[in-house]
Parts: C-alpha cells; sequence; structure tokens
C-alpha cells in the first residue's frame, strides 16, 4: 500500500469518529453554556450533533489533511460554538466549566468507542473497517481532549487557566486570544520541528491508557 493510499484509507476509517468527535465537542460547550444562562449556541441552532452545523472548510478538512500528510499528526479545528460569557450567571467562573466541556465530551466518546470496541470483540466482529474505527474514535477522542487541554487561549485549556487565575490576571491572559492566528501557527511549528509532538503524545498515551484501564472490567466480564 503506498503512502497515497495509506491516506484515503486512514481518512476514510477516522471520518465518522472525526466528525462526532468536533460536533459533540462544540455542541457540549453550547450544552454548558445554556444551562449557566447563556442561549447564544441554541438561538443559532448550534446545539446538535449535526457535523454540518460546525464544520470549517479550511479547519475541518483542509487543515487535518495536511497536518496528517507531512506532519503525521492531525491538527484542525471546527467552527467555535458561540458563547457570550456575559450573559452567563457568573462568568468567570462558569467560563471555566464552559471550556471544560468539550474535552469532557471527548473523554466519554473515546471511552464509548472503546466499549464499542470491545463489544465487538465480545461478539467475535474480526471485521478490520469496523475494528479500525473503534481504534481510531479511541485515538481521535483522546488526541482532541490532550490538545485543547493546552493552557493557552483561545484553546480550552487556557480558558479553564483564565477562570482560575485571580482578576487581574486573568484578564491579561485572556488578552492572549487577541493573537489566536500566531498562536495556532507557533503550535503548528513546535509540532513541525517536533518539540511538541513528543508531549503530546506522551499524554494521548497516557488518556489512552486510563480508558483501557477503565473499561477493562467490561472486557474481563465478556470474556
Amino acid at each position: 500500500m503506498n503512502e497515497l493510499d495509506l491516506v484515503i484509507r486512514n481518512v476514510a476509517l477516522y471520518a465518522i469518529p472525526v466528525l462526532f468527535a468536533i460536533s459533540l465537542h462544540e455542541a457540549a460547550h453550547g450544552y454548558v453554556a445554556r444551562y449557566f444562562g447563556d442561549h447564544t449556541a441554541s438561538e443559532q441552532g448550534r446545539l446538535t450533533a449535526n457535523p454540518m452545523r460546525h464544520i470549517d472548510p479550511f479547519g475541518t478538512i483542509v487543515l487535518p489533511l495536511l497536518t496528517y500528510y507531512f506532519l503525521k499528526m492531525p491538527f484542525g479545528y471546527a467552527k467555535p460554538v458561540p458563547v457570550d460569557y456575559s450573559r452567563l450567571r457568573n462568568p468567570k467562573k462558569q467560563m471555566g466549566f464552559v471550556a471544560a466541556a468539550g474535552p469532557g465530551a471527548n473523554f466519554l466518546m473515546a471511552l464509548g468507542w472503546a466499549i464499542w470496541g470491545i463489544l465487538l470483540a465480545g461478539m467475535h466482529v474480526t471485521e478490520p473497517f469496523l475494528v479500525g474505527m473503534a481504534q481510531g474514535g479511541v485515538i481521535v477522542n483522546a488526541v482532541m481532549c490532550v490538545f485543547n487541554l493546552i493552557p493557552v487561549p483561545p484553546l480550552d485549556g487556557g480558558r479553564i487557566v483564565t477562570a482560575m487565575l485571580p482578576l487581574d490576571l486573568a484578564r491579561s491572559y485572556a488578552r492572549l486570544e487577541l493573537y489566536t492566528p500566531y498562536i495556532f501557527l507557533g503550535l503548528i511549528v513546535l509540532m513541525y520541528l517536533g518539540a511538541l509532538s513528543p508531549v503530546l503524545t506522551t499524554l494521548v498515551a497516557a488518556m489512552i491508557e486510563l480508558i483501557m484501564t477503565l473499561v477493562t472490567p467490561l472486557a474481563m466480564l465478556l470474556t
């Protein structure tokens, strides 16, 4: 199998996990924001698992393909769910919960894909595409969870840190979002140079190990 064929196979294998990962990640932000008083996402029809409502043509399709081909680690983003933090009942505190909802959704989806893989094994299903999709679902969501927890705005981890800082420091830290394009470019460069990828790979591996530990009792029950 040549490199192009491998890319096409992986795109087909990862398409469904990726689309659900980005859609439910973004919808989770909107649901938690609505719980705390901000109905902006709901008013704009973004509280949905429909991927078409969350896809950014460049960030969701073109950029992940390019970074996967050149960096061997897909990097991309969805169309952010709109959140008006001023409408939250306690904006500074609750923005952290809104931010954490996205990675939290990815963690739960990774857990769900792992359970699905165990159920396939329990039913003696060995079809490579289905088994590969279950594995891909765990990997994609683990990567999204870890990457989005990098503590730099505008990533979710940066907003969680902002919510935890004293007010003056929080305002200064939040201003980093003004440099979002440069931050994303810097992250891509760090991955290309190999400075960031080893750290992310280690953290993703640790998260996958945690997930597999959590689903081990189910695997033992079915074997």
